[in-house]
């Protein structure tokens, strides 16, 4: 899996933290691994489970590797998830987090763990990646927010 596609997948893990406590996470991690694929392109058609093989198994199948790095990265976020939402408070002035969407909210958390924690991502990766999943993941305007608050968390 490409970098990308890493931080897309713990992109959608933390969006269930909106959905479920802190102590379901550990069971819709594992859930979430289970069913990453390549199952995910949109033209990809769709088998009933009789004609799935084993092979096909196999090909969409998550590496140990990736694997890792998804729940090291998941649980990092999620043991640090209020210093992570005391910076979004503190830098998106007048916002609450009940009223930033859902899948905002779990982008900012992941680009400001990256910004603020991992020292393996520079800054501005964590904030165009950022940017990124807000195109694909939420309306028209999300990127210019998610975009204003990464760069005052920057500063």
């Amino acid at each position: 899996m490409t970098r990308r596609q890493l931080r897309e997948n713990i992109f959608k893990i933390l969006f269930k933290l909106e959905f479920n406590s802190v102590d379901e996470m550990p069971e819709q991690l594992q859930f979430s691994l289970d069913n990453i694929g390549d199952n995910d392109d949109e033209d990809v058609i769709v088998k009933p489970m009789t004609d799935i093989s084993e092979e096909d198994t196999k090909q969409n199948a998550i590496s140990d590797k990736d694997a890792a790095y998804i729940t090291d990265k998941t649980n990092k976020i999620i043991g640090l998830i209020s210093e992570i939402d005391a910076i979004i408070k503190e830098v998106s002035s007048g916002w609450q987090l009940d009223r930033i969407g859902k899948a905002e909210l779990a982008i900012l958390r992941l680009a400001i763990y990256e910004m603020k924690y991992d020292e393996d991502v520079p800054f501005k990766v964590a904030i165009n990646e950022a940017v990124e999943l807000s195109k694909i993941y939420c309306n028209e305007d999300a990127k210019g927010f998610v975009n204003g608050v990464l760069a005052k968390v920057e500063e």
